[in-house]
């Protein structure tokens, strides 16, 4: 187990928050960090007992900000607020989605300016300690203020309403609390509103996206690498001279990738002379392709570091006497660059799918037509290609920005939305279809590869054509190619491939990482 992660003072990345969620790192919170908790929720005390007029403390929500509530109907006033903002419908949230929710909101709300009480903090990350993950349905949040639905929904079990997943199967929250013998908890003023406002559910879609593009990309690389091998392409388009030239980072990146996955290749070395001037641009161009989604990444990678350590809920507590009703919920900051990395992403997946459709057209020697022999009576890998056309046409379907989109709500009080929320779930989706692509043109390129055997390739990627082939078999006939995408999509989503690449590079003094690994790292 890692040093733990302490929440309101540690810097939170992708990748620690990950890990939280994971189980994989602890958290906990620092005597400097509760301080400032304790020091916040005392200030919204005297709030109370005083005569100044705070939204969301002593008034109604919205449109009702100026509906004034008595210092006896605060407390009721925080738990009504989880119950009528609990109007999420749709399927649940992956549960390391709601996790990631959990890990997010417990680091936003220790930064001590949103009158939050220790103790609810504390009950947050029993949930996430003891695995008890509250179910939150997938759609019914507009981005600003706040994700205000699935926070709601995140939170009812405090108050020992809605249902958690517990042990593998989702049971009714005050069942699971009288389990742990645990009572719900009174949530005091402010409180229910520091709970439901903030960009957490954006939030934890983006990072969930941001790990899994960036599995993506890194396969890109490596099955666009072997399928330049299966038609004999050439590696001079990636010399570094070239890139210096136009020195976009991810261009940079993915073009020292390639050349380290292709060096010393005798597959590459065999057609050094051979007549054909270039190479189509799915194979010429993939530092350029690749690069731009990388460079995409790379945008949203640091919008959601900065929106990790960031105060998200509203109002803004500084003092008893200096508080402000700002925007800080607005979930705009990271619609865009959502929406920005769901292009990214189905770029990735257009350029892989010319690639496999040009290892399948047969008119480069050695290369069968369809990637089989005897066709006719076998349509070969025909069909693939079909699925991955199809997905590809999805992923364009769902590349219009949400973020574009703004329908008022709140009668007018929220007059600007984000629409981030379904930013975040789209470019999940996108990335669903990409693995699936990527998939295909890993068997095509593994088929292809096969054929310019007994020739060498690089040892990077030898092995991992050979893991390729442990799990999925050379095809000389037609059967059920859903399996061999399906064992293909395996291999991309545990990394397999990354991590034999990885290894093999390191085994052989060989550096694939490049100077630019960090930047581009999920860390």
């Amino acid at each position: 187990m890692k040093h733990p992660f302490h929440f309101g003072q540690d810097k939170l990345t992708p990748g620690i928050a990950l890990e939280l969620a994971r189980g994989t790192r602890s958290g906990t919170f620092s005597d400097s960090t509760t301080q400032k908790i304790n020091k916040s929720h005392q200030d919204v005390a005297e709030i109370v007992e005083g005569d100044q007029v705070v939204y969301g403390i002593n008034t109604g929500f919205g449109p009702l900000c100026t509906t004034i509530i008595s210092k006896e109907e605060t407390k009721k006033l925080q738990e009504n607020i989880l119950r009528s903002h609990s109007v999420g419908v749709g399927n649940h949230v992956p549960l390391e989605v709601a996790k990631l929710m959990l890990v997010t909101k417990i680091h936003a709300l220790s930064f001590g300016h949103s009158g939050i009480a220790f103790t609810t903090l504390q009950r947050i990350l029993w949930h996430l300690e003891n695995d008890v993950i509250p179910v939150v349905p997938n759609q019914g949040s507009v981005g600003a203020s706040g994700d205000l639905a699935p926070l709601a929904h995140l939170f009812l079990p405090l108050i020992g309403l809605g249902q958690v997943y517990f042990q593998g199967q989702v049971f009714e929250s005050s069942d699971v609390l009288q389990k742990f013998n645990i009572q719900p908890i009174d949530l005091g003023p402010k409180e229910g509103l520091a709970l439901i406002n903030g960009t957490q559910f954006i939030l934890s879609y983006a990072v969930r996206g941001l790990e899994r593009l960036h599995n993506c990309l890194e396969l890109a690389d490596i099955i666009g690498a072997m399928s330049l091998e299966g038609i004999l392409g050439s590696s001079s388009p990636f010399r570094e001279e070239l890139h210096e030239l136009r020195p976009y980072d991810g261009s940079k990146h993915v073009a020292y990738r390639l050349r380290t996955l292709l060096k010393n290749s005798e597959m590459v070395e065999s057609h050094h002379n051979c007549g054909r001037v270039q190479d189509p641009y799915s194979i010429r161009c993939m530092p350029q392709v690749h690069g731009s989604s990388r460079n995409a990444w790379l945008h949203l990678k640091e919008m959601v570091t900065t929106e990790l350590n960031s105060v998200t809920d509203n109002p803004i507590i500084f003092s008893n006497s200096d508080t402000i009703s700002g925007g800080n919920f607005h979930g705009q900051p990271l619609a865009l660059p959502l929406d920005y990395a769901t292009l990214a992403a189905a770029e990735v997946g257009n350029i892989s799918d010319r690639r496999t459709y040009l290892l399948l057209e047969g008119g480069i020697e050695g290369l069968p037509k369809l990637l089989m022999k005897n066709t006719g009576i076998n349509s070969g890998f025909m069909i693939p290609q079909y699925t991955s056309a199809a997905l590809v046409s999805e992923n364009k379907s769902l590349c219009f920005p949400a973020s574009a989109d703004s329908i008022p709500t709140s009668l007018g009080q929220e007059d600007h939305v984000s629409m981030g929320s379904i930013s975040g779930r789209k470019l999940n989706q996108v990335i669903d279809n990409l693995e699936n692509i990527l998939a295909v043109e890993l068997i095509c390129a593994a088929q292809a590869f096969d054929y310019r055997k007994p020739i060498k390739s690089s040892k990077i990627l030898d092995a991992c054509h050979e893991i390729i082939r442990n799990n999925i078999d050379h095809a000389e006939e037609d059967r059920v190619f859903a399996h061999d995408i399906k064992k293909a999509h395996e291999l991309i989503i545990n990394r397999s491939l990354i991590n034999a690449a990885y290894e093999t590079a390191t085994e052989n003094n060989v550096n694939l990482k490049g100077t630019l690994y960090e930047l581009f790292s999920i860390s």
